[in-house]
């Protein structure tokens, strides 16, 4: 697909303390590598990545596939940067959230990182994915699988634990979270929660492919 040739532009956020791995993540599944030397992210960066969505209807028959071009924000985790990165929540469709197997601290601040989404994303219920990262290092682990998927049940998320370094999970990972946001759009009548930029065909902008009714609750999810 040339630059323009797509049909969605979809924004997602890794959020997570420092050190669990979001950078390393993202990479995997851009590149399909894995950097083990450790670099703090500074404020945010992103990375870029194409694939075609198909969704399957009432009767398991999948529809035209859909060009997605997705962009992974990639977040510092360290409390300085915060009030920095909570200002590019509101313009994510879907996000990532992740902790590090190998550390408990790390698995106790998603209830931080969740109250986080809940105040500054688009609507109080995105679509987030939540991530056990390191689960290669299984001599090292301190959260079991049993209460992380507790964690993600009260949240009503999906959990998987993945490994940045072996590339276990991180595609479906992404892929789950795809269809969160997909199958929310088509859902969703009022698109108003949408940003602008979200929606492309050929280059061409929302405004021209989705008539959209004015909602004097602007950036409130409809869902």
């Amino acid at each position: 697909m040339s630059d323009g040739d797509y049909d969605y532009l979809i924004k997602f956020l890794a959020l997570g303390d420092s050190g669990v791995g979001k950078t390393s993540f993202l990479y995997q599944y851009t590149d399909g590598k894995f950097n083990s030397k450790f670099i703090t992210t500074v404020g945010i960066d992103f990375r870029e990545k194409r694939v075609v969505y198909k969704s399957s209807g009432p009767d398991g028959i999948s529809g035209r596939g859909q060009r997605i071009h997705i962009q992974l924000w990639d977040t510092a985790g360290q409390e300085r940067f915060r009030s920095l990165t909570t200002a590019f929540f509101r313009d994510a469709m879907g996000f990532l959230l992740l902790f590090d197997l190998t550390n408990e601290q790390s698995f106790l601040n998603v209830r931080n990182w969740m109250s986080q989404l809940q105040v500054h994303a688009y609507c109080e219920n995105p679509d987030i994915v939540l991530c056990g990262n390191k689960c290669d290092l299984e001599e090292q682990r301190v959260v079991n699988e049993k209460e992380a998927q507790e964690l993600a049940e009260k949240y009503g998320i999906p959990y998987f634990e993945t490994s940045a370094a072996l590339g276990q999970n991180i595609g479906q990972t992404v892929e789950v979270l795809l269809d969160l946001v997909m199958k929310r759009m088509e859902r969703c009548v009022d698109k108003s929660w949408i940003p602008d930029s979200t929606l492309r065909s050929n280059g061409h902008s929302a405004t021209e492919n989705i008539a959209t009714e004015a909602n004097p609750e602007k950036g409130k999810c409809s869902c």
